[in-house]
C-alpha cells in the first residue's frame, strides 16, 4: 500500500462571486478524494454539490473494498472493485440529481462537474464528468490523467479558455453520464492535482509544474500561488485545488 504522505485543498468564490459553487472532499479513512464545480446559480449549484458529495460518499464507502458487494448499475472486470464501486455511487448521484431537477425549469436546475480518486492499494482509479482537470506529477514530468470535457473542444479556441469551458457533461442534467475512467500506478514522490476551471482556465500547465517543483514553499503555499495567478489574470469563477502527495 502506498500512503498519502500529506495533502492540500482549498475551494473559494473568487475574487467577485458572493456564493461559492465549487467544494472538494478529503475521505482519509476510505480513500477517496474529490473535487466538484457546481453550476446553476445561488442555492442551486450549491446544493446539487452537496447532494453529489453526500451521496458519492456515502454510496462509496458501503461498497469500496467488497468484494461481495452487489453492483446495482455497472460491472466491469477491467476495474478493481473500488473503481467499479466509485462508478456506481456516481452514476446513482446522477440519477437523484436528475430526480431533484425533473420538475424544474432549465434555469432552476443545478448541476456537476467532478473528479473522483479512489485508491486501493498502488492504484487510483480516476472517475471525471464535466469541466474539471486533473494531473498526475511523477519523476518530474507532468500529465493530464482527465481532460476536462467542455466546449474548448469544440471551440478549439486554446488563447480565451476561460470563455469555452462551460461543461459539455456532468451530473444531474443529461439524460446518460458520461464518465471518463481511467486507472494510474501511484509511487512514492508522485502528485495528484486536482482544479477547477477557476483556476485551469488562466494558467498553463507548465505553470502549475513550475509551481509543484518550487522548493521551500508548502502544499497550501503552492495552491495559493496558482489561485492568485488565475486571478491576477481576471479569473471571475470559483476555485477549487487539491494536491495529493504520495
Amino acid at each position: 500500500m502506498i500512503n498519502l504522505k500529506s495533502f492540500a485543498a482549498k475551494t473559494d468564490q473568487g475574487p467577485y462571486l458572493q456564493i461559492n459553487e465549487d467544494g472538494h472532499e478529503i475521505d482519509l479513512n476510505h480513500h477517496l478524494y474529490m473535487i466538484f464545480d457546481g453550476f446553476g446559480g445561488s442555492s442551486v449549484g450549491d446544493k446539487a454539490v452537496d447532494l453529489v458529495n453526500n451521496t458519492v460518499k456515502s454510496f462509496y464507502t458501503r461498497i469500496g473494498g467488497d468484494p461481495d458487494s452487489t453492483l446495482p448499475f455497472y460491472f466491469s472486470p477491467r476495474y478493481l472493485i473500488e473503481g467499479n464501486a466509485l462508478v456506481n455511487a456516481m452514476e446513482y448521484a446522477h440519477f437523484l440529481l436528475k430526480k431533484e431537477n425533473k420538475d424544474k425549469d432549465m434555469n432552476s436546475r443545478g448541476g456537476v462537474s467532478s473528479i473522483a480518486v479512489a485508491q486501493a492499494e498502488n492504484i487510483l482509479t480516476f472517475a471525471s464528468t464535466g469541466n474539471c482537470l486533473g494531473l498526475f506529477y511523477s519523476k518530474g514530468e507532468l500529465r493530464t490523467v482527465c481532460e476536462p470535457d467542455s466546449f474548448e473542444l469544440i471551440s478549439g479556441d486554446h488563447f480565451e479558455r476561460h470563455f469555452t469551458t462551460a461543461p459539455a457533461s456532468g451530473f444531474g442534467l443529461f439524460d446518460q453520464l458520461h464518465l471518463k475512467i481511467q486507472e494510474v500506478r501511484v509511487n512514492k514522490g508522485d502528485k495528484v492535482i486536482l482544479l477547477t476551471d477557476g483556476v485551469y482556465a488562466r494558467v498553463k500547465e507548465s505553470e502549475i509544474k513550475d509551481v509543484l517543483q518550487r522548493e521551500g514553499a508548502n502544499n497550501q503555499e503552492k495552491i495559493e500561488e496558482l489561485f492568485n495567478l488565475a486571478n491576477g489574470r481576471g479569473n471571475l469563477d470559483n476555485q477549487t485545488a487539491v494536491i495529493l502527495n504520495f
